[in-house]
């Protein structure tokens, strides 16, 4: 049962605290995020310096860039995927601790920006696995991935423990792992994880 939010703040005021389960779960993995200590390209700068003193990510619970993914919960994919990397890429994700999350940094990561063209670039890291936030830009700023980091928390505040909406490591019958592609004569095999990704459909 909700409670009233302006019901909460009066009883706050009294010393009365009320919260639910749900709440309280949410609020204890929303400010306890470990990043895995991991970089691609020139966004990887960035995102380094985002846990400088002058931007400080760890004001905001991800303070341990954590350096094995068994110990992380979630990765960020700070720039460019080439399809030699992309197979090493979806095994790391494979390996870290449920609930894990993704942010896309960068335009390579999303699409494969500036080398989209590229024969050896994979457009875009969600062919393979769920993205929960993209941040466009070449290179993004700290700033962006900070605030792509709050939206993250935001996202993990509004998830339901139980219901049709529950998110995906809560649902039996969803992947716990992703399958890792292979190089092939002409491309990756599979050239993207079709319960991930699909065709956008062009309408000419």
């Amino acid at each position: 049962m909700a409670v009233d939010q302006q019901l909460k703040i009066e009883m706050g005021k009294q010393g009365v605290f009320v919260t639910t389960l749900q709440e309280l779960y949410n609020w204890g993995r929303r400010n306890s995020v470990w990043p895995m200590n991991f970089g691609l390209a020139c966004c990887a700068i960035e995102m380094i310096a985002t846990t400088m003193a002058r931007y400080d990510i760890a004001r905001f619970g991800a303070e341990v860039f954590r350096p094995s993914p068994r110990q992380a919960d979630m990765m960020i994919i700070s720039g460019t995927v080439t399809k030699k990397m992309a197979p090493q890429v979806v095994r790391l994700y494979n390996q870290m601790a449920e609930p894990k999350y993704v942010i896309a940094m960068g335009a390579c990561a999303i699409s494969g920006g500036p080398f989209k063209q590229g024969y050896n670039v994979l457009k875009g890291i969600d062919r393979y696995i769920p993205v929960d936030v993209h941040i466009p830009g070449c290179p993004p700023r700290p700033e962006a991935l900070l605030q792509a980091f709050i939206t993250l928390q935001k996202k993990i505040d509004a998830e339901a423990l139980t219901g049709q909406e529950r998110p995906r490591f809560l649902d039996p019958d969803a992947p716990g792992e992703f399958p890792v592609p292979e190089p092939a004569e002409h491309d990756l095999e599979p050239t993207a994880n079709q319960d991930v990704w699909h065709a956008p459909v062009v309408i000419r």
